[in-house]
């Protein structure tokens, strides 16, 4: 009898995450800060998506023509599902790769994202996925993938073996991998507690196992206990991805194009006297100890002359996805927390309060008056957008093209929300992906969509939600007790949902 899943979790479903580096709209904001040649995205595809949030929300918010797979059937099923409530035309199977990588009915792609599966896969899937991306990515395209890394996971990755081998081997199959985990995970602390000499020897250890007790045991399945689990020196992915003609481009993380928030200047200079852009890269990976790289690599990368550069990244729409009086200004990076220059960051942010997508041209004017040049602006742009305050925008008349499948996605998931809270992001066809979304936040809309006026009506219509299902809100780590105090601390946050974010979705036309 075969084995369908090849030592992948299966009877746990994956996550229900949004992974806004899968969009393809974001590598023309990196390209052009990292001088490369970009392509234009028309056709895409996304192999192992999961729950197929990310290529749902991508495919329904932009008019990419989006395909993709996941050997489960539960996951393919439920994002075949949102393909078919968004109308977005994106064809998703349920192959094992080589079974998609043999299909005749799949055209050449502009780009192809693998987000962390590379992990978690044997070696002969990635000959497949190696051989899929020869001959199914045009000349000029994209391959974005992510994937654990050394040096980063060599501490690590003897708990994980002991957590792994413990499920295997002491766990119960009859209980599940849910309960095999959190098995694994007391026996490992319990062993810590005896002060083994490997924990002195590793001291990172201890904080690496309270950080896994709090994660989501979902996802703790799909991350440590598949059969094949397999980091990887960045010198290997060069070997691997050669195979298909593929040379590496650039990070896909906005954050590690910001040197000196990462590196000190000795460590600076010691890479650029590296000639080997490859083993600079491995190095790099040994300064910031790396755990885990976001890549994008190009099939024949192109550097542009400087004057295309600049007018690229003139041309580049961001628009500012957070509260204005939210922003933060620090950014960690791997050195440390560094504080911002204000007056450049809150020139900016102020010429984006209005929550309209501006272009780098358009800040650019706007506060040149203020002693502030393109290199400022293009270099704050990346860094706002790595922290999450920024996303880049599409062109507006693109806009009503998507505008009826992201109203038909989000109007399904919104009502998905009065059943559990599994899902926390909509589409939105201005950042041509997904926004960040909570469960209440969704149950507020729902209210909207009502045509309900006050704060305290959308937290009635929440707390009878969530009390139908025997759910209380938390505050300061305790449940509230009383109807009244739910319904107290929900109106509260409607409140803020109204005049915070309320507006920011309706600018970025989630509603």
């Amino acid at each position: 009898m075969s084995d369908w899943s090849a030592g992948y979790v299966t009877d746990v479903g994956y996550t229900f995450g949004y992974y806004t580096e899968l969009s393809p709209l974001r590598i023309k904001q990196i390209f052009a800060y990292a001088g490369l040649k970009y392509p234009e995205v028309g056709t895409a595809c996304e192999l192992g998506f999961g729950q197929g949030m990310s290529v749902n929300l991508h495919a329904a918010a932009s008019a990419v023509e989006w395909h993709g797979t996941d050997f489960n059937p539960a996951q393919a099923g439920f994002a075949q599902e949102l393909a078919a409530v968004s109308g977005s035309g994106a064809k998703l199977f349920d192959d094992a790769f080589a079974s998609f990588a043999a299909r005749t009915d799949l055209p050449d792609f502009d780009y192809i994202g693998v987000h962390g599966i590379w992990s978690w896969i044997n070696d002969e899937n990635r000959a497949v996925i190696v051989d899929f991306v020869r001959r199914k990515l045009k000349v000029g395209g994209v391959l974005y993938i992510s994937y654990n890394t050394l040096p980063g996971w060599t501490g690590i990755s003897p708990m994980r073996h002991l957590l792994t081998e413990h499920a295997d081997t002491m766990g119960s199959e009859g209980h599940g991998i849910i309960n095999r985990i959190d098995g694994s995970i007391a026996f490992l602390e319990k062993m810590l507690g005896l002060n083994p000499a490997f924990a002195s020897a590793s001291p990172q250890i201890g904080p690496r196992t309270q950080k896994i007790k709090e994660q989501n045991r979902q996802y703790l399945a799909h991350e440590y206990f598949n059969r094949d689990w397999h980091p990887m020196y960045f010198s290997a992915m060069t070997d691997w991805l050669s195979a298909a003609k593929l040379t590496f481009a650039c990070s896909a993380n906005h954050l590690d194009h910001i040197g000196v928030i990462n590196l000190t200047g000795e460590q600076i200079q010691f890479l650029k006297e590296i000639t080997d852009a490859g083993f600079r890269e491995t190095v790099r990976d040994f300064m910031v100890n790396q755990q885990f790289r976001r890549d994008y690599w190009v099939k024949g990368a192109r550097k542009i002359p400087a004057p295309e550069q600049v007018e690229l990244t003139r041309n580049q729409r961001v628009v500012l996805i957070i509260p204005r009086a939210d922003a933060v200004l620090k950014v960690s990076g791997g050195l440390s927390e560094a504080q911002l220059n204000e007056p450049i960051y809150n020139a900016i942010l102020d010429f984006l309060s209005d929550y309209k997508a501006k272009s780098i041209r358009q800040i650019e004017q706007a506060v040149q008056s203020k002693g502030i040049n393109l290199a400022q602006v293009a270099q704050a742009c990346m860094i706002l957008a790595g922290t999450g305050q920024v996303a880049v925008a599409q062109n507006e008349s693109d806009y009503a093209k998507v505008k009826k499948s992201t109203d038909k996605l989000n109007a399904y998931l919104i009502n998905k929300a009065l059943h559990n809270g599994e899902i926390s992001y909509l589409a939105s066809p201005v950042t041509g992906g997904g926004i960040a979304v909570g469960r209440a936040q969704q149950l507020f809309l729902l209210a909207v969509q009502q045509q309900k006026k006050q704060p305290r009506e959308w937290a009635q219509l929440a707390w009878q939600v969530l009390d139908g299902q025997g759910q209380k809100i938390l505050k300061s780590g305790k449940a509230l007790e009383t109807a009244e105090e739910n319904i107290q601390e929900l109106t509260e946050q409607a409140i803020v949902f109204m005049e915070k974010q309320l507006p920011i979705l309706r600018a970025l036309h989630v509603i």
